[in-house]
């Protein structure tokens, strides 16, 4: 007699609810799919160099900045101070004249392919995104089909020195 009730009991299968499961996989799994394609498009890569590879390197003959004023781009060499000013349009900067100057100095230095980027902290986010675009290049343009040749596709960012300090 024991020995049936003790199969019985075993007998007895416990049922599982998976339905609170299923529902958050229902939300989760759409929602880390869209989270995977928003940040991918909005990954611009930036390359810093190590301490290593700084010490271990010598500098190359052309240090290229871009200072990214309210009012004016700044093209500037590092040693030898500024090449290019470049003012303001009625619709904020002059990325067409940026690009050109930015041609030019590409065709003299045409194994340098590293650039900075020294902002105010008043310059919109939109503005340095449109400026990084230029300095890039590589970009086919709409209007004739032609891709630009790349200029300078590793970009640091940094803070811009004081108007009043280094006058540039």
């Amino acid at each position: 007699m024991r020995f049936r009730m003790r199969r019985a009991r075993q007998k007895q299968v416990a049922e599982l609810n998976v339905t609170a499961f299923m529902n958050l996989m229902v939300v989760l799994v759409p929602f880390l799919l869209m989270m995977a394609v928003f940040s991918r498009i909005t990954v611009h890569e930036l390359s810093l160099p190590s301490a290593s590879q700084a010490s271990e390197q010598e500098p190359p003959s052309l240090q290229l900045e871009v200072i990214m004023r309210t009012d004016h781009l700044v093209i500037a060499d590092r040693r030898r101070g500024p090449l290019h000013r470049i003012p303001n349009t009625g619709e904020g900067y002059d990325l067409g004249t940026l690009g050109e100057r930015l041609l030019e100095i590409k065709r003299g230095a045409p194994s340098i392919d590293q650039a900075t980027i020294l902002l105010e902290p008043q310059v919109d986010y939109q503005s340095l995104i449109w400026v990084m675009d230029v300095l890039r290049g590589g970009q086919t343009d709409p209007a004739s089909g032609l891709r630009q040749p790349e200029l300078f596709p590793q970009i640091s960012i940094g803070d811009a020195p004081v108007q009043g300090g280094s006058g540039r």
